[in-house]
């Protein structure tokens, strides 16, 4: 199950069924633990970005969130599969029915103003007896910030046991990363955009896509502007890193061997 070395960084091949088993663990041993995810852009952005490294090395579990993923893994030789290849979008609904049954309390700290409490109002809809309370994501974030000293006490006084921040990439990894010490949840999990798809402020792509490594283009036709860069540039140069990966691995074999 890993962690498997990939591109300088780290994934863990892990199935919704593993994240939950972890997550139960963590609440009930009391410990504090990050739980993070990887996808193309993020493995782009990680590269220069010392910080974002940071937040990657001081993460317990890195998740999939893209078939892309799972496929570079493959080509560098890592036993990654489909069903380890765990979005928000496919998560959230098994994860919130979970919560209900083990009577998780769950923070989300995310989205624009109005779209983080309308999600939540939506959740606790559909899964009755779920505790769970919500901030939006526009606030000062930087640390000490008077807004995330507030924030923070919002947090800490519903006394979540699984915190999401879906403040997006690379903002909710800078967060959790300057405040982790400040924070009481057990489980910090970044989620991205998990209740703007819920709440249909984001158009959620057809589900057989993801399986098949075409969600990006539904999503790169909803919005192109936004999202051209990282579907068409950034995967050429992971590609890129993926190859001298390869090329590096051939050359310490020939070494090796003595060729």
């Amino acid at each position: 199950m890993g962690p498997y070395a990939m591109l300088g960084t780290r994934v863990d091949a892990l199935t919704i069924e593993d994240l939950h088993a972890r997550i139960a663990d963590t609440v009930r041993q009391g410990n504090r633990r990050i739980f993070a995810s990887h996808n193309l852009h993020s493995l782009y952005l990680h590269r220069n970005d010392t910080k974002l490294q940071r937040f990657y090395e001081r993460a317990d579990y890195i998740r999939i969130d893209g078939m892309a993923v799972v496929l570079l893994g493959r080509l560098l030789g890592l036993p990654l599969e489909r069903r380890h290849r765990v979005t928000y979008v496919d998560w959230l609904p098994r994860f919130m029915a979970e919560a209900v049954r083990e009577r998780w309390r769950v923070f989300y700290l995310g989205s624009k103003p109005t779209v983080a409490e309308r999600g939540a109002a939506l959740l606790r809809q559909q899964y009755p007896g779920l505790e769970i309370s919500a901030a939006h994501g526009y606030f000062d974030p930087r640390r000490g910030s008077t807004e995330s000293r507030r924030i923070i006490e919002s947090i800490n006084a519903f006394r979540p046991h699984v915190l999401m921040v879906g403040m997006g990439m690379p903002l909710q990894q800078y967060w959790v990363l300057d405040h982790y010490d400040e924070l009481s949840a057990n489980v910090i999990s970044t989620s991205g955009a998990a209740l703007d798809y819920l709440t249909g402020e984001i158009r959620t792509p057809p589900r057989w896509a993801g399986q098949i490594g075409g969600e990006w283009l539904f999503r790169l036709a909803a919005e192109p502007r936004r999202l051209a860069g990282r579907y068409l540039i950034e995967p050429w140069f992971v590609l890129a890193s993926v190859i001298k990966e390869l090329a590096l691995r051939r050359r310490s074999r020939r070494n090796r061997r003595g060729d």
